[in-house]
């Protein structure tokens, strides 16, 4: 492709270090798009006859389906994927094959696939997400009134319904999507057209070029658009960002399916056992859904580092952009169908769910009940503080003190104060939307449905 200018071959090792094809072979079905709405074009400009366009059409639909087949016979020459191609087709279609790159470079030819790859690998990962939303919202639904801990530096804080707790994991991963509907945006930017820095002299309509191939639009300076890597980098930051989302759900779900809380049972399909110990069964599933965070994470900081130190327009390092594209792309595919199946089978547990709930608690609501009586809202914080202090000290729950100790530590309170210590009412009290009473997780419920319509 390039030995015309060289008199001596390359190094092996040198090969095997410039050779991308084991890994950009992946974008074969972009590069040959993008090839033949390239061959539509230069006929229309002019550049090859109809005759050409459609032998080379003929040609890289044959390809195409070799590749599709798995029957595309590789040669230890081929360089990436461009190069295999034109190489395949050229066997297929003969001299003509060698028309096909008229005013056009592989840097705005592999600019063209990789952003065409990426499209599609956002439309697969926001497929993935939305798995793990409807298992989410299918627990909620399914939930009811179960309330469970609600948990600040690991510590009981306030009792919330299980539903709430499973849809904060949901919007995460709804923001996470949003972030991917506006990567597809710069993303589908067309390229092609500016050759290997100036842009071509071909009379092509790139416009027409970006429709058919489901782009937006066109960018606006040959120079950038060669080197320009940036939906890479936010496609790696949404897929890091999901990672420590999931991340976030699998620490939860670790410990709440411990012995020691007993909240949830996972199913045997999403758990492993011990080499060693008979009675052990792993939340595998979640860990290595944590674990994988860390690689999608080690993705972005890979094409960060790699652009962070490039001159402007090509430069050979842009190679390095593909293997964590691609990896963090798998990863995300294969982890998350994996943990809405995780989720969607897991069996919460009523009665670990009621052991955990701890009448300390409450406390807020204690405070509430002064508040609600005038007592200024730090005074009630201080107030419910001693009471807590009282009962830890004497070894009973705050509800198991005499009125007369409630009330020698402030006298605004009456015999009513037991109404406080009601976890249901504790809930039902929370109203405001965004809340974890029945009718604002109700809505938030309704709202996140209405997301996956």
């Amino acid at each position: 492709m390039w030995g015309g200018r060289f008199s001596a071959g390359i190094d092996a090792l040198m090969a095997e270090l410039n050779n991308s094809f084991p890994f950009d072979r992946t974008m074969w079905a972009e590069d040959i798009t993008g090839s033949m709405a390239w061959a539509r074009q230069i006929c229309a400009a002019g550049v090859i006859t109809a005759t050409e366009r459609d032998e080379l059409l003929r040609g890289l639909q044959i390809v195409y389906d070799e590749f599709a087949s798995g029957a595309f016979p590789v040669k230890t020459a081929d360089e990436d994927i461009h190069s295999a191609v034109e190489r395949r087709l050229g066997e297929v279609v003969g001299a003509v094959a060698g028309k096909l790159h008229t005013g056009r470079s592989r840097n705005d030819q592999v600019a063209t696939d990789i952003r065409l790859w990426t499209m599609s690998a956002i439309t697969r990962a926001d497929a993935a997400v939305q798995m793990v939303q409807q298992a989410l919202i299918d627990q909620a639904v399914a939930a009811g009134d179960l309330i469970i801990p609600g948990y600040t530096h690991v510590q009981r804080a306030q009792p919330i319904l299980l539903a709430h707790w499973l849809l904060s994991h949901f919007w995460p991963l709804q923001r996470d999507r949003e972030r991917l509907a506006d990567c597809a945006k710069r993303t589908a930017i067309l390229p092609l057209g500016s050759g290997a820095i100036a842009g071509t002299p071909l009379k092509v309509d790139r416009h027409a070029i970006a429709s058919e191939l489901g782009m937006l639009g066109i960018s606006a300076n040959s120079v950038d658009a060669i080197s320009d890597r940036d939906f890479i980098a936010e496609y790696l930051f949404t897929t890091a960002m999901i990672g420590v989302h999931i991340s976030r759900l699998a620490e939860d779900m670790v410990f709440y399916s411990s012995a020691e809380y007993g909240f949830v049972t996972l199913a045997d399909a999403y758990s492993t056992g011990s080499s060693l110990m008979p009675q052990k069964k792993n939340p595998d599933s979640f860990e290595l859904a944590r674990g994988k965070s860390g690689r999608l994470v080690g993705s972005l900081m890979t094409i960060l580092t790699v652009l962070k130190g490039l001159p402007s327009a090509y430069n050979k390092d842009l190679q390095e952009d593909k293997e964590p594209l691609f990896d963090a792309a798998r990863t995300i595919e294969i982890l998350l169908p994996v943990v809405a199946g995780a989720t969607a089978t897991a069996k919460f547990n009523q009665a670990a769910l009621l052991r955990g709930l701890d009448e300390a608690m409450l406390a807020t609501d204690v405070a509430d009940y002064l508040v609600d009586r005038g007592v200024p809202f730090r005074t009630a914080h201080k107030v419910v503080g001693q009471l807590v202090r009282l009962s830890e000290e004497r070894g009973v729950k705050i509800s198991q003190l005499a009125l007369t100790d409630f009330q020698s530590i402030d006298p605004t309170f009456a015999a009513d104060v037991l109404g406080c210590f009601s976890m249901a009412a504790s809930v039902a009290a929370r109203t405001v939307p965004g809340a974890t009473g029945h009718q604002a997780v109700a809505a938030q419920l309704a709202a996140a449905q209405a997301c996956m319509a």
